[in-house]
C-alpha cells in the first residue's frame, strides 16, 4: 500500500474504505490510531515513523524475495491486555504450548523449504516465511498481523514508510474470530489471508472479506452434513452445545437453518463461555444430563470442548451420542483413555486426510541445539514439555534439568510429531502452495499483456499485496499429495470431509476410524456415505442405533398432535377416528376412507366396507330356509294325507275343497319366506311382499269362508230359516276370489305407483359400518294397506270363529278355526313391535319368523287334530261320530 497524504488517508476513512465503525473490530482501530499517526508524520519527506507499540507474541522468521506470513496459536494462554494506555508495555509472554498449532507452524516452514528445492516452481525466487504465535486470542492475532505488514523496527524513513508491506500474504489464523478481525482490518488494504482452519460460514461473504481465502471447507457444508447425518438416523431431538465466538455462534445458526423443516428439533443450546466459569460449566452439564435428548451436537473449538469434556468425564456421563465438528474429532488431547468411557461411539466430520511425503523426518531434524533460540523461541519450549529438560544451561528453569543433547523428536510419539491424522496441517501445507502458485502465475505474466495498468506486469521484488489477491483468485493447481485445488467466487475450496468414529483399540487407546465421508461437488446435494456396520454408537455400543426423540414415532393407525408451547418433535400420538386411516409411521394427519369403504380396526387401511343381508350362507337364514321347506312338505303331506282319504267323513265334513284350497295357500305363504332371504334385486323386492300378502288373504279368506260355512250351518236348522241356499260352495269359492281380488288390486297399485325397491343403508353393527341391503318398501301406505287388510280379515275370521266356539258338534272347527286366529293374531300383534326394533338384517328375520310362526299356527291349529283322527283314531272317522253331541 503506498500512502501519500494526511488528508488522503482521512479521506479513504470518510468515504468508507476504512470503515472503522462497522467493518474493523476495536483492536483494528486501536492499532491504527498506533500505527496512522507515525506514519503520516514522515509524508512530508524525511520525517520518520515510529513504531508506537511492541507485538507481544514471538515469532519465527526465514528471509526471502518473497516473505510469507503466518498465524499459529503456539500458545493458548493470551496475556491480559493493557486497558489504561498511560505507559508501554514491555513485551509478554504466553503461556501453555499448543504442540499441534507448533506443528501447523513447521509444517509451513517445511512447505516453503520444499519449494525453494522444487526447480519446476518459482524458479530463481527464494520465499521466506515470518510465523507469529497469535495464542488463541484476537488482539494478539491482530498485532502479530499488523506487525507483519508494517514492519518492526523502532522508526523507519519516510521514504520507507510508503513502500510495500514487508509481508504482502498471510496464512492464518486458525480461529474464525481472529480471522474475522484481521480480515475486516487488512481487507481494507486489499491484503489476502489464505486461513488453514477458521470455517465460519460468515466468511464467505466476499463483501465484507474480500481479501480471505482458506483451504478449509465453509461450516455451511459441514451444517449441512450434520442435518443428513441427523435425518439419516432418525434423530430429531438433540442438543447443541457451543462456544462463545463466532464460530460456535455462526455455525450453530448455519445448522439451525439446515435443520429448518426437517423435523429435527431442539432440546437445548448451551454456550461455553471463555472464561470457563465452573457454575457455567455445571450449569451446562445438567442440561446435557436432564434433558432426554440422547444425542449432542457441538460447534466449539478444542479448548472450549476441553473446559465442558472435564465436568462430562467428571460426572461419569456415558451415555451420550456426541457429534463433532473438525475442530477437535482429531485431537489427541481429547481422545486420552481417561476420556474414552465417555467420548467412546463419538462421531465427527474431519478435514481432509493426507500423508505429506517427507513431513515426518523434517519434524524429528529439528533440534535447539543446532540453531538459535532467536530463531525459533518455540522450539526451547517444546524441548522441555517433551523432555523435562532445557538444551541451554543459562536459562534453564530451577524446576529443569539440563538436556543432555541426546534427546531427539520421534515420529509418533508426541502431539507434535505425530503425522497419522494431518488434516488441519495438510490445510497449511495447500495454503503455502496456493500462494506459491499464485506467485507463480505472477511471474508467467508477459509484458503488455498483464491484469494491471496498461498491460502492466507485478513486479514480484516490489511485490503489492492486490496483485497477489488478483492471483489468488484464479489460482487452480495440484498439490504434490494429488488433490487438485481451487478457489470458488467466495474464496471457500470445495468442501471435502471424512466421517470419523471414536473407538478403543486393544491397547485401551482411541482409534479413528473412517466409517464414512461427505463431498459437496457431488451432486445438487452433495455425496453421504455412512458405513453403519462399523459404527461404534456413543457408550460404546454397537448393535443398534441409539434413539434420541422427544415423542415415538406415532405408529399406523394414529397422528401426530402438537403438545402446546413445545417443539414440532413433541407430541401426542392420537388414534385415528373412524372411517379415517394412517398406513405410515409418523403421519400428521388421517387420511378419510373414500365412499363404500372404512377403516379396519387398527384404523391403517381402508376396506371395502361389508355388504349385509340375510343371505342363505348365513346360520340365521340357513335355518329359516330349513323351517320354511320344512313347513312346505309338512303342508304338501297333509294335502296327500286329505287327498288319499278324501272320501272319509271328517274329510268330506268340511268342504274338501276349502281344505286343499287352504292347504295350497299355506304352502305358498311357507315358500314365500323364501323369497326374503337372499340379495335383494327389484324382481324379489316386488314378489315378496306381494306374495306374502295375497296368500295370506288367501288363506285367511278359506277360514273365513269356512267360519261363516260353520257359523250358518248351525244357525240354518233353526225353523224358518234358510240361509245355506246362499253359501253353497259356488258362493264360498266366489267369496273367497273377491276377497284375494282385493288384496291383488292393492299390490298392484302399490306396485304401479311405488314399487319396493332395492336400496343400501349404512348401519353400525358391532361398531363396524355396514352396508344393509335391504328392500325399500317405496310406499308405506301400501305396505300398511297390505298389513291393514290381511289384519282386517283375520280379526273379522276371529269374531265369527269366536261366536260360532259353541255350536253343538262333537268336531267343532269353528275352535279349531279361532285358536288358530289367535295364533295368528298375537304372532302379528307381537311383530309390529319386534319389526321396528330389530336391526339391520335382522328387521328381515322377524318378518319371516311372523309369516312362519302365523304358518305353522294355521296348519297345525286346523289340520293336526283332523290329521290325528285320520291316521291314529280312524274309528272316529265316521259320520255318526261326527254329527254326535
Amino acid at each position: 500500500m503506498t500512502l501519500t497524504t494526511r488528508e488522503q488517508t482521512v479521506q479513504w476513512i470518510n468515504e468508507g474504505k476504512v470503515n472503522s465503525s462497522k467493518v474493523m473490530s476495536k483492536f483494528g482501530r486501536l492499532w491504527l490510531l498506533c500505527f496512522l499517526p507515525g506514519m503520516v508524520e514522515g509524508l512530508g519527506g524525511g520525517g520518520l515513523c515510529h513504531l508506537m507499540a511492541k507485538p507481544v507474541s514471538g515469532s519465527v522468521y526465514q528471509a526471502g524475495d518473497v516473505v510469507i506470513g503466518g498465524l499459529f496459536p503456539v500458545h493458548v494462554g493470551a496475556p491480559q491486555p493493557e486497558l489504561e494506555f498511560k505507559n508501554k508495555k514491555g513485551n509478554a509472554s504466553c503461556s501453555i504450548l499448543y504442540q499441534r498449532a507448533y506443528r501447523w507452524l513447521q509444517t509451513m516452514a517445511f512447505a516453503v523449504e520444499e519449494i525453494n528445492r522444487n526447480p519446476a516452481l518459482l524458479p530463481n525466487l527464494t520465499l521466506g516465511y515470518l510465523a507469529a504465535d497469535t495464542c488463541l486470542a484476537e488482539g494478539t492475532t491482530l498485532g502479530a498481523a499488523l506487525a507483519m505488514v508494517t514492519g518492526q523496527e523502532g522508526s523507519v524513513s519516510g521514504r520507507e514508510c510508503g513502500s510495500a508491506p514487508e509481508v504482502p500474504v498471510i496464512i492464518g489464523d486458525a480461529r474464525s474470530s481472529a480471522s474475522i478481525v484481521v480480515a475486516q482490518t487488512l481487507g481494507v488494504f486489499e491484503i489476502p489471508m489464505v486461513s488453514y482452519f477458521a470455517s465460519c460460514a460468515c466468511l464467505s461473504d466476499r463483501r465484507r472479506y474480500p481479501s480471505f481465502f482458506r483451504t478449509v471447507p465453509s461450516d455451511a457444508f459441514q451444517a449441512r452434513g450434520m442435518a443428513r447425518l441427523l435425518r439419516l438416523l432418525g434423530w430429531s431431538w438433540v442438543g447443541l452445545v457451543s462456544g462463545d465466538d463466532d464460530y460456535g455462534r455462526i455455525g450453530v445458526q448455519m445448522l439451525l437453518e439446515e435443520l429448518r423443516g426437517s423435523g429435527v428439533c431442539v432440546a437445548y443450546h448451551e454456550v461455553i463461555p471463555k472464561t470457563y466459569l465452573e457454575r457455567k460449566i455445571r450449569g451446562i452439564v445438567d442440561s446435557i444430563q436432564e434433558s432426554s435428548a440422547n444425542v449432542v451436537l457441538t460447534f466449539a473449538i478444542s479448548m472450549d470442548a476441553k473446559a465442558l469434556l472435564k465436568e462430562v468425564v467428571r460426572r461419569n456421563i456415558i451415555d451420550i451420542q456426541w457429534i463433532v465438528t473438525e475442530a477437535w474429532i482429531t485431537d489427541n488431547t481429547l481422545s486420552t483413555p481417561q476420556n474414552l468411557p465417555s467420548l467412546v461411539g463419538t462421531i465427527g466430520f474431519a478435514l481432509r486426510r493426507a500423508d505429506i511425503t517427507g513431513l515426518g523426518p523434517f519434524l524429528t531434524r529439528l533440534n535447539p541445539n543446532l540453531v538459535s533460540s532467536d530463531y525459533d523461541p518455540f522450539l526451547t519450549e517444546l524441548w522441555g514439555e517433551l523432555f523435562g529438560c532445557t538444551p541451554n544451561m543459562d536459562v534453564t528453569p530451577l524446576s529443569q534439568k539440563q538436556c543432555s543433547g541426546t534427546e531427539g523428536v520421534v515420529v509418533g510419539e508426541s502431539l507434535f510429531a505425530d503425522v497419522s491424522q494431518l488434516r488441519v496441517t495438510y490445510n497449511v501445507y495447500k495454503a503455502v502452495y496456493a500462494v506459491a502458485n499464485a506467485i507463480q502465475d505472477m511471474l508467467s505474466c508477459r509484458p503488455g499483456e498483464g491484469p494491471f495498468n496498461n498491460g502492466q506486469c507485478a513486479d514480484v521484488r516490489r511485490l503489492q499485496p492486490s496483485q497477489i489477491l488478483h492471483y489468488l483468485k484464479g489460482v487452480n493447481f495440484t498439490t504434490p499429495v494429488g488433490e487438485p485445488v481451487h478457489f470458488d467466487q467466495n474464496g471457500d475450496p470445495p468442501a471435502s470431509y471424512d466421517i470419523l468414529n471414536w473407538h478403543v483399540n486393544a491397547e485401551g487407546k482411541a482409534e479413528f476410524a473412517h466409517v464414512g465421508h461427505f463431498v459437496s461437488s457431488v451432486g445438487s446435494h452433495g455425496q453421504f456415505l455412512l458405513n453403519m456396520e462399523k459404527v461404534v454408537w456413543g457408550g460404546g455400543k454397537s448393535n443398534e442405533v441409539p434413539s434420541s426423540v422427544c415423542s415415538t414415532p406415532c405408529p399406523p393407525g394414529s397422528w401426530k398432535a402438537a403438545q402446546t408451547g413445545r417443539p414440532e418433535c413433541c407430541f401426542d400420538c392420537v388414534p385415528c377416528s373412524e372411517g379415517e386411516v394412517s398406513n405410515q409411521t409418523g403421519s400428521v394427519e388421517c387420511i378419510r376412507c373414500p365412499e363404500r369403504f372404512w377403516s379396519n380396526p387398527t384404523n391403517t387401511e381402508c376396506i371395502p366396507q361389508q355388504i349385509d343381508f340375510l343371505s342363505y350362507n348365513d346360520t340365521m337364514g340357513a335355518v329359516l330356509s330349513i323351517i320354511s321347506v320344512a313347513g312346505a312338505t309338512l303342508t304338501w303331506a297333509t294335502f296327500a294325507t286329505f287327498f288319499f282319504y278324501r272320501k272319509t267323513p271328517i274329510v268330506r265334513a268340511n268342504n274338501s275343497g276349502l281344505s286343499f284350497l287352504l292347504l295350497l295357500s299355506l304352502k305358498l305363504c311357507f315358500l314365500c319366506a323364501l323369497a326374503f332371504i337372499g340379495r335383494p334385486v327389484a324382481w324379489s323386492c316386488m314378489l315378496r311382499h306381494t306374495l306374502f300378502g295375497i296368500s295370506f288373504v288367501l288363506s285367511i279368506s278359506c277360514l273365513l269362508s269356512r267360519t261363516v260355512v260353520v257359523l250358518v250351518a248351525f244357525r240354518s236348522t233353526l225353523p224358518g230359516e234358510n240361509l245355506m241356499r246362499y253359501f253353497g260352495p259356488a258362493h264360498q269359492r266366489l267369496g273367497i276370489s273377491i276377497c284375494t281380488l282385493v288384496q291383488v288390486f292393492i299390490c298392484c297399485l302399490w306396485l304401479y305407483l311405488a314399487p319396493p325397491r332395492p336400496a343400501e343403508r349404512l348401519i353400525r353393527a358391532d361398531q363396524i359400518p355396514k352396508i344393509l341391503l335391504e328392500c325399500a318398501m317405496g310406499s308405506v301406505t301400501g305396505f300398511s294397506l297390505v298389513l291393514g287388510y290381511i289384519g282386517l280379515l283375520a280379526f273379522l275370521c276371529l269374531l265369527l270363529a269366536f261366536l260360532a266356539r259353541k255350536l253343538p258338534d262333537n268336531f267343532n272347527e269353528a275352535k279349531l278355526i279361532t285358536f288358530s286366529m289367535l295364533v295368528f293374531c298375537a304372532v302379528w300383534v307381537a311383530f309390529v313391535p319386534a319389526y321396528i326394533s330389530s336391526p339391520g338384517k335382522y328387521t328381515v328375520a322377524v318378518e319371516i319368523f311372523a309369516i312362519l310362526a302365523s304358518s305353522y299356527g294355521l296348519l297345525i291349529c286346523i289340520f293336526a287334530p283332523k290329521c290325528y283322527i285320520i291316521l291314529l283314531r280312524p274309528e272316529k272317522n265316521t259320520k255318526k261320530h261326527l254329527m254326535s253331541k
